[in-house]
């Protein structure tokens, strides 16, 4: 990147021509490259930070020079070499040294000790080894040691802790440290999160540790400390303890189960995993009030899970598996409140973590909420039939009873189940048949039933289609398209299935059968020759599969529109057949609009009005009820800037919604499809007008409107037009609508080239974040009058250009070329430098909806005088 290394050369003139220059901020861009030496003759210099870019090489000897620094931040970058001891002992004036995420390597110098206003010592994720050097105890303001990951060695005892009274975090994590934790440590009184673990440390915790009065956040996980009993005594002790993580400790001793162990009554996260423990569930943790998150798994644990879990109102993570449990599952667990409903009182104390906790290298959580709800009961000795009251959880995201004894049938309220996302019961000995209602599981992301003895057809549709053969190994008697064995019939799987009485149940399935045909041809004859009128609120009972497209006046003559009324007191009486003749029985002259959720009709009724139907895929959309559900959620989103949504439909398999026609068309016309004669023409004032309105639109669904909404395609063609130039938001929340397997159908589900932010690329989650890349690349077709991707392939892309531009100190030329010399430059360029900060590469680094919506407000509207 030339302009980088540029930029970068430029620093000796920048410190040249400003000798006063103190703060020096870089941190979330893409700089390349070294560090200039130059910076070291910016005399006056106090701040330098340039963490989180993709700089390289080492720290040169000439930034040494700046000795008046008190904060020398580069984390996150490809940093190489040692830290040389005569050069740190220049910055005695340093507080803040962060080298963290980099490759240095080498030990600490023992001149670090020089450095004694030293409060924030970062650097983890390195290659630093070594023995700490007892000098670090002259350092006696530091506040945080962050040394994890790293290759450190030896003994702690050597720096004497109890010289640093003002510590709060001590995170040694993931190193190689020996011997017994040094009781030095005990005396900070001012500790409040300790991370030891994955080291060598050995033997029984010291009496001291109760010391630490401060204490919430503990972590010693991964060594060889011994005595369980005695260390949870002395824990108890630090009232302030919310996270206690001890796993991989203990080896083969016996979970201590008296109740002598009172206290920890703020605990709210506690691990003891993989430590090969004895005996049973302790009674102890059912004093635990605030416990939300409990993790058993991989130890020896005998006898039945108790019922006093139940009590544990905040309790939403649950993992005992791999042990030895025993017992059928009991009905217990279906009371845990916290995993019955979302809509259960908040969590105990919805707070970060003082340091993340990982449960995996690249898998770390930063607050509780941000955990699945999870029951794992798997790898044990359960056995008896699945309670079936087990519906009741429907908070869960997990639920995997796996590797167990369990008999009997797959409960059919495990169908009530609708937020979950993973299932697995494989390994059991459960019979019967799949019901055929765990197609409602549309989040449902992982599946797994092998290993049993079930029997009948596989459900076919929904979720179902995604999963893996794998999933259904293991039962001879399954049938279904994905297996070898395909089924004689497409009937739903029984749910009570018994061999004896299979002629029975074909006998009384022959008479129905022919029972409906004669009754179907009587309703036929009966429905020629009347014609149905009234008015039907919601038919529940159509069961339809045809397509609207195909589908005759008279068959449609009792479908009925469903309108919410929007608070004018009563609903519109618009009927299906209106909408069928508005739109010419959805003639393709009618189009106005098409994308990945479907196609966009004018309708005109016959008073004059006219109307916008949106047609969805059919094959795409959730099953009647939640669909139902979901629009009558969006129908409560009412803002003047929002695309009124009054109505849908369901004809058989597809699915209609009925929006405000707008005049004007969407803004993509306008700035994208014009004639070029000036009466096409967007002027400024009109334009910023559109951001307002829409800005205004998008901050509703984002933090007004409960639920709040992730748009996840805002674009020019989504912000439609009235006829005074009102911007509306429109197809907001379809994405609710469809299926969630049904999301890789086509790009515009997930975006649409050019508005999609780059995050999603790594791993597609839609977030408010994302909206707001979204937003700013309107913003800047506002701008520029230019699309985000070029129709010609040989043209860069408007993002990285507009910036590209920004940092040559050319914002003017990217502005519209009919904009320009209209007296509204200044207002042009404030809106382009918030629409630079929305498209910001780092998520987090990009302001809400609601400042960028302040923003617009804030600059002076012109549109007054329209």
């Amino acid at each position: 990147m030339p302009a980088t290394t540029a930029l970068l050369g430029s620093y000796q003139l920048i410190c040249a021509s400003s000798p006063s220059l103190a703060v020096l901020e870089l941190c979330y861009n893409q700089f390349r490259g070294s560090i200039p030496p130059e910076l070291g003759s910016c005399s006056m210099l106090r701040v330098l930070k340039a963490g989180h870019n993709n700089l390289s090489g080492t720290l040169p000897d000439e930034l040494f020079n700046a000795t008046l620094l008190e904060s020398l931040s580069f984390p996150r970058n490809s940093l190489e070499g040692k830290l040389q001891g005569s050069h740190i002992v220049k910055l005695s004036n340093l507080g803040t040294l962060d080298l963290g995420d980099n490759s240095i390597s080498g030990e600490i110098p023992e001149s670090i000790g020089h450095l004694k206003k030293l409060e924030e010592l970062h650097l983890n994720n390195n290659n630093m080894s070594g023995e700490l050097p007892p000098s670090l105890t002259n350092c006696t303001n530091l506040i945080t040691i962050d040394l994890k990951s790293n290759n450190f060695s030896g003994q702690l005892a050597k720096v004497n802790f109890s010289k640093l009274p003002n510590l709060k975090t001590l995170d040694l994590m993931h190193n190689s440290f020996s011997g017994k934790i040094p009781e030095s440590i005990y005396s900070c009184s001012n500790l409040v999160a300790l991370r030891l673990s994955s080291n060598k440390f050995h033997g029984q915790l010291s009496e001291k540790l109760g010391n630490l009065k401060s204490l919430s956040f503990l972590s010693l996980s991964n060594n060889s400390i011994t005595n369980i009993t005695s260390a949870l005594q002395i824990l108890r002790r630090s009232k302030n303890l919310t996270t206690l993580l001890i796993g991989l400790n203990f080896m083969n001793e016996t979970m201590p189960g008296d109740d002598g162990i009172v206290g920890f009554e703020n605990l709210q996260v506690l691990a003891i995993t993989s430590c090969s423990l004895l005996g049973k569930i302790p009674h102890w943790l059912s004093k635990l009030a605030k416990l939300e998150m409990l993790f058993l798994q991989d130890n020896q644990l005998t006898g039945q899970i108790p019922d006093w879990v139940s009590s544990l109102k905040f309790l939403f993570y649950l993992d005992i598996s791999n042990n030895s449990m025993t017992g059928e599952i009991p009905t217990a667990l279906t009371q845990i409140s916290m995993l019955r409903s979302e809509n259960t009182a908040t969590r105990s104390d919805p707070r970060f973590f003082e340091l993340p906790i990982y449960l995996a290298p690249s898998l770390q959580y930063r607050v509780s909420m941000a955990f699945p709800k999870v029951l794992d009961l798997s790898s044990n000795k359960f056995t008896g039939e699945m309670p079936l009251e087990i519906g009741q959880l429907r908070a869960l995201r997990s639920l995997n009873f796996s590797f167990n004894d369990l008999t009997g049938q797959i409960p059919q309220s495990i169908s009530n189940l609708t937020s979950l996302q993973v299932l697995d019961l494989s390994t059991n000995n459960l019979t019967g048949g799949i019901p055929a209602a765990l197609n409602n599981l549309h989040f449902l992301s992982a599946f797994n039933i092998s290993n049993n003895d079930l029997e009948g057809p596989i459900p076919s549709g929904g979720q179902f289609n995604t999963f893996q053969n794998s999933s259904f190994d293991g039962n001879p008697k399954l049938c279904g398209s994905m297996l070898i064995h395909k089924c004689g019939s497409a009937s739903p799987p029984l749910i009570h299935s018994k061999l004896q009485h299979k002629k029975a149940l074909f006998a009384i399935a022959f008479g129905v059968f022919f029972g409906s045909i004669a009754v179907l041809l009587f309703l036929g004859s009966l429905l020629v020759s009347i014609r149905v009128n009234g008015f039907i609120t919601k038919n529940t009972r159509d069961k339809n599969n045809g397509d609207v497209e195909s589908t005759s006046f008279n068959t449609s003559s009792e479908q009925t529109l469903v309108v919410m009324s929007r608070g004018k007191g009563e609903e519109s009486k618009l009927k299906f057949t209106d909408i069928l003749k508005a739109t010419a029985n959805f003639d393709k002259e009618n189009i106005i609009g098409c994308g990945g959720y479907g196609l966009v009709y004018k309708a005109e009724l016959p008073d004059g009005s006219k109307l916008a139907i949106k047609k969805l895929n059919g094959e795409m959309c959730l099953m009647e009820r939640e669909f139902r559900a979901e629009v009558d959620a969006l129908s409560n989103a009412q803002h003047e800037n929002l695309v009124p949504l009054w109505g849908y439909c369901i004809q058989g398999n597809s699915r209609l919604l009925i929006y405000s026609y707008m005049e004007n068309g969407s803004l993509d016309d306008w700035l994208h499809n014009r004639d070029g004669d000036a009466s096409s023409f967007l002027d400024w004032p009109t334009r910023l007008k559109i951001a307002q309105g829409a800005s205004q639109g998008l901050s509703y669904i984002h933090d007004v409107c409960k639920p709040h909404i992730v748009h996840r395609d805002i674009k020019c063609s989504n912000i439609l037009l009235d006829k005074e130039f009102k911007a509306y938001v429109a197809d907001f929340g379809l994405a609710r609508l469809i299926l969630p397997n049904q999301t890789h159908v086509t790009t515009e589900l997930v975006g649409t080239m050019g508005y999609i932010p780059p995050e999603y690329g790594q791993a597609w989650v839609a977030t408010l974040r994302g909206d707001m890349y979204s937003f700013g690349v309107v913003l800047l077709e506002l701008l520029t009058g230019m699309r985000p991707v070029s129709i010609l392939s040989t043209s860069k892309e408007l993002v990285p250009w507009v910036l590209e531009m920004r940092s040559k100190g050319k914002q003017v030329e990217v502005l519209d070329p009919t904009l320009r010399g209209t007296g509204y430059e200044e207002q042009m360029l404030k809106v382009l430098e918030a629409a630079s900060k929305c498209v910001d590469h780092n998520q987090f680094m990009r302001p809400s909806i609601m400042e960028v919506a302040s923003c617009l407000t804030s600059i002076d509207d012109f549109n007054k005088v329209l």
